[in-house]
């Protein structure tokens, strides 16, 4: 007799997606714009990732009978925040198909897929954490013009973390909605159908190295390697060569109307596969379904939650984006200095990418990655010569 559903799928679901937009879904509008799309254009993108995340966790949730969550990715997103404005609108659109060919074909080889895992932990970290950090750093940009604003949302993060860390993002953008309320006066919702918008892609060997390259290898490693790694820690096996090839093919298919990324969950997804949605393992995947047309519906109500969050002013995006990120920026920074071998290294690659220049129009994140890796193997050789 087969498990009926039962609440905590649902509420297990949705609070992944609740989860994954309040804490991302400011970054992904601010990314869009940044990158010259219209009003238009960004509920476009929305739909089109509530479409991707929606419609890939129910097929290869159902499929497979285990919880498959997928997701945006967030550090993609704060590394495009820093780089898409060099280039142009139909370029970046070309960039994240590249990404995608690069994603399909690393599905295909477990040997590349190896290989790009062996780039050292604390490198990666640096990379990531350099890309955070002037995120980060906006918190207290606006100290002197709203101190009260600034002091209003760390207070309530200090206090959020303490007591209910699991809903303090939610908590923030509801403030954050009310503050921007408060400043801008009454926020005019209408609720209508979104429509996708096409952008024809145009492809440039700058923006493959500067946006596509780096894209894929931080979602790669920030995202696709650690959703892995929570699928086995919760003792979950699924295919994941036809997992990340469908979704790498789902990409490529949405990228020209705004879907940048699609990858596994991690943190997300693990609100799927604990005890807290089924005691029963084996029925876990119903909350990966719940998740799935959480993302459908968000992704039809992308033209309500483009306009609550372009009608934010400037200092709540920061504080929103900020706080948001802060937690990933910790982990980071404690995994780049955490290897004696690496740090040096490490180091380099974090100044080189927090310091947002340009050379060759090749952004400072390629630039720091590749100083970091030479610096890495130029130490390497330095030891094994002395040895």
């Amino acid at each position: 007799m087969k498990s009926k559903w039962q609440i905590s799928h649902i509420s297990s679901g949705l609070t992944a997606v609740t989860v994954g937009y309040s804490s991302a879904v400011v970054i992904v509008i601010d990314v869009a714009r940044k990158a010259g799309a219209s009003p238009d254009m960004v509920i476009s993108w929305l739909l089109a990732l509530g479409i991707g995340m929606g419609l890939s966790c129910i097929f290869y949730s159902w499929l497979m009978k285990m919880p498959v969550v997928t997701a945006w990715s967030t550090p993609g997103a704060a590394f495009l925040l820093g780089s898409v404005e060099q280039y142009t609108l139909p370029e970046s659109i070309g960039a994240f198909i590249i990404c995608a060919v690069l994603s399909l074909v690393t599905a295909q080889s477990r040997s590349l897929l190896n290989q790009i895992s062996r780039i050292p932990a604390s490198i990666s970290s640096a990379l990531l954490a350099g890309i955070l950090l002037p995120i980060c750093i906006s918190i207290f940009t606006d100290v002197e013009q709203h101190p009260y604003i600034v002091a209003s949302f760390l207070a309530i993060y200090l206090v959020g973390s303490r007591f209910f860390p699991r809903y303090l993002m939610l908590c923030l953008l509801a403030v954050s909605i009310v503050t921007s309320s408060f400043l801008n006066g009454e926020i005019p919702l209408t609720l209508s159908l979104p429509t996708p918008v096409w952008v024809s892609p145009e492809f440039s060997i700058t923006a493959v190295i500067g946006l596509a390259v780096p894209l894929y290898i931080i979602t790669t490693l920030s995202q696709n390697l650690p959703g892995i790694a929570i699928h086995h820690a919760h003792g979950y096996h699924p295919d994941h060569k036809k997992v990340l090839s469908g979704i790498a093919i789902l990409q490529g298919l949405l990228a020209p109307f705004g879907g940048f990324t699609f990858n596994l969950a991690a943190i997300t997804a693990a609100l799927c596969m604990g005890e807290e949605a089924d005691k029963d393992k084996s029925q876990r995947y119903k909350a990966a379904i719940a998740a799935g047309i959480g993302y459908l519906f968000m992704g039809l109500l992308a033209s309500v939650v483009v306009v609550l969050f372009v009608s934010m002013p400037p200092i709540v995006v920061h504080l929103l984006a900020g706080l948001a990120l802060l937690a990933t920026l910790q982990a980071a920074l404690v995994k780049t200095v955490e290897s004696d071998k690496y740090r040096h290294a490490a180091l380099v690659t974090f100044l080189c990418t927090a310091s947002g220049f340009s050379l060759l129009s090749i952004t400072s994140a390629v630039w720091g990655l590749l100083l970091g890796l030479l610096l890495m193997l130029v130490e390497s050789n330095k030891q094994k010569s002395r040895t």
